[in-house]
């Protein structure tokens, strides 16, 4: 089964351009059919609750979590699958996770919302919107404390940005120089509202005023996320401080799978002009193709092999045990 590897900047940049592209675009495939398999699962009953799909931004998790090492830290969201899987996750133990299962990465206790890895460095995803900024932040902290040139990266949407704590931890970060990268996924809605009529201002303008280095990038261009990642986490191990990276996105699915009907709060032209227009695996596609890294057959390859993996993912995950009841009170912390 293949598992994403992570590159520190200085081994990323001796991959062979054509191998490393190429292995973007296998990691945003798995991604994308990952989260097909999750909406079946869903539609055919054999999911608890809800999840929240990845689809469409891709090229963030991705272009990001390959900038990093595998002892990097990075936290997560409710729509967090993407970043598990680009972080090294393997898919079978996150759809045991998913199904309640005990060999799921928290034993089937976290589910969709609270999954966790750290062997790979993936201290969580979080229900709580915005509320996996301060952990992030205190592994930053650890890491400068003890003296190791970890980084950490820290996932949210654009609807975290009305959280107080979002801020109180960038003060931190920029009065202690911590090495940590808040990155805003602005998929430009919060749940069902777009992020104009809730967010006043300029949201680099909110990183810019405590200091703290911010930028923003095309978050549908895998290749434009990845050279820009590879800055700040370059500039945070070597003592820079925290930075700020808004990745302007888009999510083709609903807030959740039981989202369906979306035409009151955006029009179906709007997704469709999204998935033709600015489909990052396409445009990486297109990419590939015109540099002549790739053909037709090469990517048709790589996306029947992660579709293979992804359903033998699923069936080994259906026939899962479940936990014991004698350990539901076992990791369980109040």
């Amino acid at each position: 089964m293949t598992t994403a590897v992570s590159k520190s900047e200085a081994g990323a940049a001796a991959v062979p351009e054509r191998e490393k592209w190429l292995r973007a675009y296998r990691q945003m495939v798995r991604i994308r059919l990952f989260e097909e398999q999750v909406n079946e699962l869903y539609t055919r009953a054999l999911m608890p609750g809800l999840a929240h799909l990845y689809s469409g931004e891709e090229a963030v998790a991705v272009g990001i979590c390959e900038a990093l090492r595998r002892d990097d830290y990075i936290t997560s969201t409710h729509r967090g699958h993407g970043h598990c899987l680009a972080k090294g996750a393997v898919p079978d133990r996150m759809f045991a996770e998913l199904l309640g299962k005990e060999a799921g990465y928290c034993k089937g206790k976290g589910g969709s919302m609270h999954i966790a890895d750290p062997a790979t460095g993936n201290l969580g995803a979080n229900a709580i919107v915005g509320g996996s900024v301060g952990i992030a932040t205190g592994a930053a902290f650890t890491a400068k404390r003890t003296g190791t040139d970890r980084v950490a990266v820290c996932f949210f949407g654009e609807g975290a940005l009305g959280q107080g704590s979002l801020y109180e931890v960038m003060n931190l970060a920029q009065l202690w120089r911590l090495p940590v990268i808040y990155v805003c996924e602005n998929n430009l809605y919060n749940e069902y509202t777009h992020y104009t009529e809730t967010t006043a201002g300029s949201i680099l303008g909110r990183a810019t005023a405590f200091g703290l280095e911010a930028a923003s990038v095309d978050g549908q261009d895998v290749r434009a996320v990845h050279e820009v990642a590879l800055r700040l986490v370059k500039r945070a191990r070597a003592g820079g401080g925290p930075a700020f990276l808004q990745c302007d996105t888009y999510r083709y699915s609903g807030h959740h799978v039981g989202d369906i009907n979306r035409e009151y709060y955006r029009s179906k032209q709007e997704e469709q002009r999204w998935k033709t227009e600015r489909d990052p695996i396409g445009l990486l596609s297109n990419w590939l193709l015109g540099q002549g890294y790739a053909d037709a057959g090469l990517l048709d390859r790589i996306s029947s092999e992660a579709r293979s993996e992804m359903e033998a993912a699923v069936k080994l995950a259906i026939a899962a045990p479940y936990p014991s009841v004698d350990e539901v009170e076992q990791d369980v912390y109040a």
